[in-house]
């Protein structure tokens, strides 16, 4: 791959020092993994934002799963396995799957729920509808199968890859302060906790984690195989109008961090899951309340900022939106990743904590509803059942709701209490339970077509040495992030099973199921959107530190945990309204791939190469671990070292520089259309190009075949 060395150059000047390390014993086996999950590329609501009409229409960035295995090196020792996957969130029947999965092709027994943990990055840019409960499946119409097929396949692939790969490494941990790559979106909530805790945090990011943690793994001979770091910040950079496939900042950070070392180790950098190379992970952490979107909040229209309390403009929600640091969606997701991307590269290159002691894991489920939370010595309370606030429908500046719903609100509204009411009425208990968040939609008690809400959820800690990986179903906030960190390290110290100083817990966000926000206590009483999101009222934080710290003093007792109640599994009651591909057809007289826009003869460096083909809808096959698309470079001995007359391809679908663009022109047409484009890089090589389309269509008899096309040639100049 030839593009983006701007970018490139100072990471691959910084890899000299410190890409390879001395050869060592190595008291861990280790292995990475990637492969592709990319979903359905068409038709399929977006997952993040929830907009009806955020549709997926092609693809900017692929999506992956990354994944790191660790074990002990003696017989019949415990391993860990952590999975960070490019997705909105993530799904407890797809975790049940893939740990079936798993047990068929490895064997029983080797990764399990309990020590398997899978954390979502939070792009809102990736196909829905693969959740089992029925809140996150509306605005999907209902579960998508295809994109649940695809994320399971593809973690499963992940995981095996990693195991495959296993071999004696070492480990090696680093921390450092990223700034001006996040703010906090709910500051009216962030200030109601105390003033002194605050003051604890003001070096530190103040109302926002500005704490990268990296782990490094080589190999024995000091050759590097991965890098996983947790950095709290939302994936929502490509904001709601957003219509292609990405992994947003996280996803562009792995991207770049990948070609990086690919670069560095002579490899191709062309997008390949599949290669066995190096394995950057950019995974989830405390970001409930944190936003990439830098430059604040401001009125669309008068470019005032927003209302700082109910982040609205003259009352409503609507025109409240947050800015990126860049000129476009596309150009701040560039900008906060390379930020993460040039952080994670100095920490990797400077990680000289060596990792050891053992290698453990506890899980277990927990019933929410109910759970009794121990206040002090003399008080506790139960948890309530799962519910919504007004709040939750007002969105948040990084993508607002509708219909007038506002943040920081206490108070109901008689209209929509009718209408919320019809799907659930709450009980005089539950309100009471969730006060004060005024119910809208009270999800506990909503039971048709089958559950809306998750009731069961799991919590894990995946020991790896010093280091504590804390599997939680949902997006902490800052503050409680922080909370949950400094219990864990201290019950882990105190316990003795750590020594003293030593310990360092990251918080996994997302992971397994999701359960939406965890604030707070003090948070929760503003009843900004992540307070209104809280689902099992405003003692939720203190329960999952509760009941995290058993898993804790378990560990360091060696004793085992119950494996609490079994999620249910309503795969059987699925209501799937997402028609399917009927057929595809050509115009009379052209053929699937035929160019209907060929390209300009001539194009400069950072101009952009337009070409639009006759398609098929991206749903007939996904190509996972393949491409839509490629740009290709007709060789040139001299230039290339490849022979005269081959094409070498330079960018493909998983690439930065391209997109992806499938559309129809009405929706129920079976004629459809490509345009692919490729931003021609600075330091693109001076030749002949091509771009060539690859698809497959569905026939009237519902076969399914491929076809490709291939534009005219073009130069760069």
């Amino acid at each position: 791959m030839l593009a983006m060395v701007s970018f490139l150059f100072p990471i691959l000047m910084a890899l000299g020092a410190g890409a390879s390390r001395k050869s060592t014993t190595g008291e861990f086996l280790v292995g990475v993994g990637k492969a592709d999950i990319t979903g359905p590329a068409a038709d399929v609501n977006l997952c993040g934002y929830e907009y009806l009409n955020q549709t997926a229409k092609g693809i900017h960035l692929r999506l992956l799963a990354r994944t790191l295995i660790v074990s002990g090196t003696e017989e019949g020792a415990k391993r860990v396995a952590f999975v960070s996957i490019d997705t909105g969130m993530p799904s407890q029947l797809a975790t049940k799957v893939i740990v079936e999965t798993l047990a068929k092709k490895l064997g029983p027994g080797v990764y399990t729920e309990r020590n398997l943990l899978i954390s979502s990055t939070h792009t809102h840019s990736t196909p829905g509808g693969w959740q089992q409960y029925l809140l996150f499946q509306v605005s999907s119409l209902g579960f998508v199968q295809e994109a649940f097929d695809a994320v399971v396949s593809g973690v499963v692939r992940s995981v095996v890859r990693a195991h495959m790969a296993l071999q004696p490494g070492s480990l090696s941990l680093n921390s450092g302060l990223l700034a001006g790559a996040n703010i906090n979106r709910s500051p009216p909530a962030y200030v109601r906790n105390p003033s002194e805790e605050r003051k604890r945090y003001e070096t530190v990011g103040n109302d926002t984690d500005h704490i990268m943690q990296l782990l490094r793994v080589d190999a024995t001979d000091g050759s590097p195989l991965g890098m996983f770091n947790w950095f709290a910040v939302h994936g929502t950079s490509m904001n709601h109008s957003n219509d292609l496939l990405s992994g947003d900042n996280k996803g562009y950070a792995s991207y770049q961090f990948e070609r990086a070392i690919a670069a560095q180790q002579g490899r191709s950098q062309a997008f390949n899951s599949s290669d066995g190379g190096f394995v950057a992970a950019f995974a989830s952490t405390n970001l409930g309340d944190v936003s990439p979107n830098t430059l604040g909040a401001f009125c669309q229209d008068s470019g005032l900022p927003c209302d700082p309390i109910h982040s609205t403009c003259h009352g409503k929600n609507e025109l409240c939106i947050g800015r990126g640091p860049g000129r476009d969606q596309f150009e701040s997701t560039q900008i906060i990743g390379q930020k993460q991307t040039d952080k994670a590269m100095d920490l990797w290159k400077t990680a000289s904590t060596e990792v050891s002691g053992g290698v453990d894991f506890r899980h277990t489920y927990l019933r929410m509803p109910g759970l009794k939370v121990h206040l002090n010595e003399t008080h506790s309370v139960g948890l309530c059942k799962p519910a919504m606030g007004y709040s939750f429908a007002a969105g948040t500046t990084d993508g607002p709701g509708m219909f007038n719903f506002i943040q920081s609100s206490n108070s109901s509204n008689p209209f929509w209490n009718i209408i919320s009411h019809a799907i659930a009425k709450p009980s005089k208990e539950q309100i009471a339970c969730q006060a004060p968040k005024p119910i809208l939609i009270d999800s506990g008690d909503a039971s048709w077509p089958y559950g809306w809400d998750p009731e069961i959820v799991p919590i894990q800690i995946l020991r790896i040495g010093q280091l504590a990986i804390l599997g939680v179903p949902g997006e902490f906030t800052t503050m409680a992030g922080r909370r949950l960190r400094e219990a864990m390290t201290s019950t882990l110290e105190d316990e003795g099973l750590i020594p003293k100083g030593e310990a360092v817990a990251v918080v996994a966000g997302l992971s397994n199921t999701y359960a939406s926000y965890i604030t707070t206590f003090e948070e929760y009483q503003q009843q900004r959107y992540e307070g209104a999101s809280t689902i099992f009222g405003p003692h939720s934080h203190q329960a999952y530190v509760q009941e995290l710290v058993k898993l804790a003093q378990a560990m360091a007792a060696n004793q085992s945990v119950p494996a609490g109640p079994s999620p249910p599994d309503y795969s059987s009651k699925f209501i799937s309204l997402l028609p399917g591909v009927i057929v595809d057809e050509a115009p009379l007289g052209k053929h699937f791939g035929d160019v209907v826009t060929q390209p300009n003869v001539s194009y400069a460096r950072g101009e952009t190469v337009s070409v639009t083909f006759h398609s098929a809808c991206p749903r007939n096959n996904l190509r996972q671990e393949g491409t839509f698309l490629t740009v290709e470079l007709l060789a040139n001995r001299t230039a290339t070292g490849v022979d005269d007359g081959e094409w070498l391809v330079v960018a493909d679908d998983g690439d930065w520089d391209t997109r992806f663009h499938w559309y129809r022109h009405f929706i129920l047409s079976a004629q459809s259309f490509a345009t692919i484009t490729w931003d021609v890089p600075a330091d693109a090589q001076p030749g002949t190009y091509r771009i060539r389309h690859f698809g497959d269509h569905k026939t009237i008899l519902q076969k399914i075949k491929p076809f490709e096309g291939a534009s005219n040639t073009f130069q760069v100049v």
